[in-house]
């Protein structure tokens, strides 16, 4: 059995590639905070969208943006295979902790993940078909920032969203975890470490973005 074989077609490889994957989404969701985060400025955009324009014309975050959304696929598709394997058979299991120990959310990963996935179709809609696929903002007509406070203006979409950060939120708390623990990286002066940072990571971020449409919303950001 080839590497790419063991990757795809086994339970240990797919749990390998979840893993990496993982990884991968966690580092671009700091990097997409990071930049969405500037419209905390309060300057009217002009920080963001500035921002915005760089990630849309780089070569390599254009690149990098290709390769997410395969990992991303990847990751779903994984995922919602182990689910399916775990619910199959009680010896297989995508969990890090299964029985008594395990937490709600850590058995619930499959509906969290699949709740997320639709939620970033949504998001994917509202905000990169726009500006990839259409001439709204390369054209001029709008900016990012200002498509944000176009879709941010409806109550059940800001809703949405918000609900859709605190499934974020519980996938994240198991799966920064997890993703560390399924490559091997484990060490008893390490993982103590790594615990407190996923626990810290899987509430800041998704509070940060829940707080952005909020913010919007009530008027707070112009």
């Amino acid at each position: 059995m080839n590497a790419l074989s063991f990757l795809l077609n086994s339970t240990i490889g797919k749990k390998i590639v979840m893993g990496l994957t993982g990884l991968f989404l966690i580092s671009f969701l700091l990097v997409h905070c990071g930049v969405n985060s500037l419209i905390f400025f309060n300057d009217g955009g002009e920080l963001f969208n500035e921002g915005a324009e760089f990630m849309g014309t780089n070569l390599l975050i254009r690149t990098v943006e290709i390769l997410l959304f395969a990992g991303l696929i990847l990751h779903s598709i994984q995922g919602l295979y182990l689910v399916y394997l775990n619910r199959k058979s009680r010896n297989v299991s995508y969990h890090v902790n299964s029985g008594k120990n395990s937490t709600w959310y850590s058995k619930s990963m499959g509906l969290l993940g699949t709740l997320i996935l639709i939620f970033l179709i949504l998001h994917l809609k509202h905000f990169w078909v726009t500006s990839r696929f259409t001439d709204q903002i390369t054209g001029g007509y709008t900016t990012l920032f200002d498509e944000m406070k176009v879709v941010f203006s409806e109550l059940w979409v800001v809703i949405l969203y918000v609900f859709s950060m605190f499934s974020m939120a519980y996938h994240l708390l198991h799966g920064f975890q997890s993703a560390f623990q399924t490559l091997g990286l484990n060490h008893k002066k390490y993982t103590p470490f790594i615990k407190k940072l996923g626990f810290w990571f899987s509430i800041i971020l998704p509070f940060l973005f829940a707080m952005m449409p909020i913010s919007m919303y009530l008027g707070w950001i112009e």
